[in-house]
């Protein structure tokens, strides 16, 4: 154990001999495990934030998407909003009269400018019918949700997401009532919305939306097609049976490729397997960055070994073995690589931390183990070839060198 102690404290000693040398060579290692640890921890925290809003939906949520917008777990090209049924205000009433299916709620989205008397933002409109509201789950904190009159007839009222009143308005309550500039029309405030976050409809953020009868807003969508149709179950023991009902009510119309009917656990499938190639992405950027540090580590272990060529040959004269001079030389090799990536570690969890508030991340205590033994083995890896070159040369030969 003694011996153990000392060799890591002879490696230490090494370090502090040179200090730039030892950060530099441990910077590759550093970089790699810094950004797949911190990239990592982003896309879980993203992955988890866009699930939970879905799950915020409630239980009994069907999406209507036009084309064949999954095959399997994924997106395939020609699907969604590139082709396929292009969905109106029929649909909905069809959809309707179906005794498995609460609400309808067609949604046509755009990002749109929003005005007042002196600021300007940018929003997600969505322009619906008085449906969007229990599809949706959406609570209004101040004032009311548009109605089915407001719908008949066209009124230019709208609600707004808090995020959005946060950035136009310092009085919530004092919104209320208020006109604002959409675009080159006025529309008047009567709602604002409970918090709610992202949601992946087709807007950054609930949030941050502008809700209005979709009546109000066919200056925006002159077609009346629809992005999609949102539909709500009466009860989970029906909503097996309200899928079947939307897919056969829509195939009177349209070819069964043109639309898919979808769960939120379809579209959280596809949600994993994007994240799973991202992350997949994310290991090899951070494989070839560990890489390269490690043929840094064999450089300059290499350069050691011819540095300390006298000294090798004096600590075998005195009784030392090569398998003492290979392990220190691979011991320094190890802790060149722990340290880049313990570095790294501690500035991807402390960065996370810092933008937590800003952006949802999530630190992950298996990609951090992950990263602490795979910097282990490049240190490894890297360094038995210079530490075997070290042990195998001959004593005399090595006191000699100059």
């Amino acid at each position: 154990m003694k011996y153990y102690i000392f060799t890591i404290l002879s490696a230490t000693t090494n370090f502090r001999r040179n200090k730039l040398r030892t950060f530099l060579t441990s910077l590759g290692i550093l970089i790699g495990v810094a950004s797949v640890v911190l990239l990592i921890s982003l896309g879980l925290g993203l992955k988890q934030y866009i699930t939970d809003q879905f799950k915020g939906l409630g239980s009994n949520l069907i999406f209507i998407y036009p084309g064949k917008f999954l095959q399997g777990n994924s997106f395939r090209p020609g699907g969604g909003m590139l082709g396929g049924a292009e969905f109106d205000k029929s649909d909905v009433d069809s959809l309707k009269k179906s005794r498995y299916i609460a609400y309808v709620s067609p949604a046509f989205i755009k990002t749109i400018e929003i005005s007042t008397t002196n600021k300007t933002e940018i929003g997600d409109l969505l322009a619906s019918t008085e449906d969007v509201f229990p599809v949706l789950n959406l609570k209004m904190q101040y004032g009311r949700s548009y109605k089915k009159t407001d719908v008949d007839k066209r009124n230019k009222v709208i609600v707004i997401g808090p995020e959005l009143a946060k950035k136009l308005f310092d009085d919530f309550e004092g919104a209320l009532g208020e006109d604002i500039k959409i675009e080159d029309q006025r529309y008047k405030i009567i709602g604002i919305s409970e918090a709610k976050g992202g949601g992946g409809l087709g807007g950054s953020n609930f949030d941050s939306f502008v809700y209005m009868p979709y009546t109000a807003g066919l200056s925006f969508n002159p077609d009346k097609k629809f992005f999609a149709l949102y539909v709500s179950a009466k009860s989970e023991d029906v909503y097996e049976l309200a899928k079947r009902d939307i897919q056969r009510i829509l195939e009177r119309r349209y070819e069964s490729g043109d639309f898919s009917v979808l769960e939120q656990t379809d579209l959280l499938n596809v949600i994993n397997s994007v994240f799973g190639a991202i992350n997949t992405v994310l290991v090899m950027i951070g494989a070839i960055s560990l890489i390269v540090g490690g043929i840094g580590i064999m450089n300059i272990m290499y350069v050691s070994v011819v540095e300390r060529t006298k000294e090798i040959g004096i600590r075998r004269a005195v009784g030392a073995t090569r398998n003492n001079i290979l392990i220190q030389f691979l011991t320094e090799a190890v802790l060149l690589s722990l340290i880049g990536g313990i570095g790294g570690i501690i500035i991807s969890i402390v960065f996370v931390l810092l933008i937590n508030s800003y952006f949802p991340a999530q630190i992950n205590i298996l990609s951090i183990i992950i990263a602490f033994v795979v910097s282990t083995l490049i240190g490894i890896i890297f360094g038995v070839v210079p530490a075997r070159k070290a042990a195998n040369m001959s004593p005399i030969e090595a006191i000699r060198y100059e």
